[in-house]
């Protein structure tokens, strides 16, 4: 095989392949070096992170900092508020889009194609260029200042339909068939058969809702009138923005709010390889 030599009768790595994950590996570094930076950082001592040149490693490392974050900050406050955005932005998501690609993977009807390549097409359009409209849908029903707000406008995404359209073409027809014919309604062929099988798919959407609502700043932003509906992205923002910066705790509670994405992608990331691999074979 090319890229390939053979030692003792095993395969071993050619130069083409050593060079492949040497970059890989360097591409990890620069992604990874900033968090790892912010980690760091949060475990030093306002005065530490003050001195020039700074250190790379704390030279004694303290959780103080997420303390006081976590105490004069207010910051389970906004974490909730993100929290409940999140869960149910995504739940949302994933019932809307699921449904809406079942619809256009296995039933046949006039316009199925025209209407995928429509909400295909919207992928093109600033979200920047419908704020206004759909701020004042918003404003309309009287979810300004609220978390539905933030929560309901996402809940339909092209990108999710399509993801899940892909996969679910890849379904056997005959399977859905036979459960039609035992009896089962349409609701309960989507429940019990189509959605168990979809599961790879639909954590790939859910790590990518997870991380779109999580990291949301600019709607939140919009919508939210006062504190009390402020998103963690928002009150991160607002703290920073103050004349005296305490970059300490702005540290800790950066790292704070990278903990649940990146729990949550070493949940499902078997998932999430084998959902973007198979919908990619389709």
């Amino acid at each position: 095989m090319k890229g390939w030599t053979s030692v003792g009768g095993r395969r071993a790595p050619g130069t083409g392949d050593v060079l492949r994950t040497t970059v890989l590996l360097a591409g990890a570094l620069v992604v990874l070096a900033p968090i790892v930076w912010a980690a760091l950082s949060s475990l030093k001592s306002p005065t530490e992170l003050a001195q020039r040149p700074p250190s790379p490693l704390p030279r004694d490392p303290s959780l103080d900092n997420y303390t006081e974050a976590l105490t004069s900050f207010e910051f389970g406050h906004y974490f909730l508020n993100s929290a409940i955005v999140t869960v149910a932005a995504t739940v949302l998501t994933l019932t809307v889009n699921s449904m809406a690609a079942f619809a256009l993977a296995k039933y046949n009807f006039r316009g199925r194609d025209t209407l995928f390549l429509v909400s295909l097409a919207t992928i093109m359009i600033p979200l920047q260029v419908i704020f206004l409209p759909v701020f004042q849908v918003v404003s309309s029903l009287g979810l300004v200042n609220s978390l539905w707000g933030m929560i309901i406008p996402a809940a339909a995404t092209p990108t999710g339909v399509f993801l899940l359209r892909q996969y679910m073409l890849g379904l056997p027809d005959d399977l859905i068939e036979a459960a039609r014919i035992d009896g089962a309604g349409e609701f309960r062929v989507f429940w019990r058969i189509v959605l168990p099988l979809c599961r790879p798919a639909l954590a790939v959407l859910a790590i990518f809702s997870v991380i779109w609502r999580w990291n949301d700043f600019l709607w939140p932003l919009i919508v939210a009138q006062d504190d009390s509906t402020y998103t963690l992205p928002v009150a991160l923002a607002r703290f920073s923005g103050q004349l005296v910066v305490p970059f300490h705790l702005v540290l800790a509670m950066s790292v704070l709010s990278i903990v649940p994405v990146l729990l949550i992608f070493l949940v499902l990331q078997r998932q999430i390889i084998a959902g973007i691999a198979r919908t990619g074979l389709r």
